[in-house]
């Protein structure tokens, strides 16, 4: 999945392009990002996406940023993450073969599955990460880009696209991630590469939490989520611990930081953004970027 799943459907190409765009799609919203280009400052622009209406948004996109060459990467919602037995098959056959180990585990009919898989070099069994969506949203997705003129070079998932915050670094990192209304993401993250990933419900309102809540149980509450994660990484998966734990949410972060790191002796950092959303489609744009480059 090093271009993105999902990144060579023939139908997703189209005519030459003017730019390229790091997009975030969201439930409700399209989050846009463009780079500086002389002496204009960044862009990070939100479109409105009213029930999976991409032609509508998509048009909107290009009637500010003009066609251009995108990277995409899907919200949560969009998609399922499962882990699965790799069938023994060659190859080519896999993705077919795994859509029968796991059209039980998903809502989606069998007709309706696209999927694609990833592995893991620390898994100690013999099981492959699968990325499941409903086709007919992406074929709405790519067509309504196709016939608007844009490019997908790739489509990618929230847990892929964090990796290159630590791609240049051989020590291990916990990230814990929040987007707004949606589950926490943790994620272990070492040389550009996605070791371990955990969701945890229940703190879908972290970015609305004030000082006091923080402080009166939601970081400790937090704090031993992230332990657990610590633990399974260590035990299960036996590696080394993690040598930091970086935050990526929005709302009181520097008191979140503050608070969570008094339960740690890693160092507990927080990610800058303008945005998690934002941030997401920056990511995205950095990651066309460097292919581009």
């Amino acid at each position: 999945m090093n271009n993105g799943f999902l990144s060579k459907l023939a139908f997703w190409r189209s005519a030459a392009n003017s730019g390229v765009l790091g997009v975030y799609v969201g439930v409700n919203s399209v989050w846009v990002y463009q780079a500086e280009k002389l002496e204009q400052p960044e862009s990070f622009t939100e479109f409105d996406l009213a029930k999976d209406n991409f032609l509508f948004t998509f048009n909107e996109i290009k009637s500010q940023f003009g066609t251009a060459k995108l990277q995409v990467v899907l919200s949560s919602p969009h998609y399922e993450l499962l882990q699965a037995d790799k069938p023994n098959v060659d190859p080519a056959e896999v993705c077919q073969a795994l859509i029968w180990a796991i059209k039980d585990m998903v809502a989606q009919p069998v007709a309706n599955i696209h999927l694609d898989y990833f592995e893991s070099t620390v898994s100690t069994n013999s099981k492959v990460n699968v990325v499941v969506t409903p086709r007919d949203k992406l074929v709405s997705l790519a067509t309504a880009c196709d016939e608007l003129g844009f490019t997908i070079a790739g489509i990618t998932i929230e847990e892929l696209a964090l990796t290159p915050l630590f791609d240049a670094d051989n020590m291990a990192h916990m990230l814990v991630t929040h987007l707004p209304d949606e589950e926490l993401l943790f994620t272990v993250i070492k040389a550009g590469e996605l070791l371990m990933q955990r969701r945890v419900r229940g703190f879908n309102q972290l970015h609305k939490a004030s000082d006091e809540q923080l402080s009166y149980g939601l970081a400790d509450n937090l704090s031993l989520e992230i332990q657990r994660s610590m633990d399974y990484f260590e035990s299960q998966l036996r590696q080394a611990p993690v040598s930091s734990i970086n935050l990526l949410t929005e709302g009181q972060q520097q008191t979140l930081v503050k608070l969570v790191a008094a339960n740690f002796n890693q160092q507990v950092k927080a990610v800058t953004h303008h945005g998690v959303p934002a941030y997401l489609a920056q990511l995205a744009f950095n990651d066309l970027a460097r292919g581009e480059a």
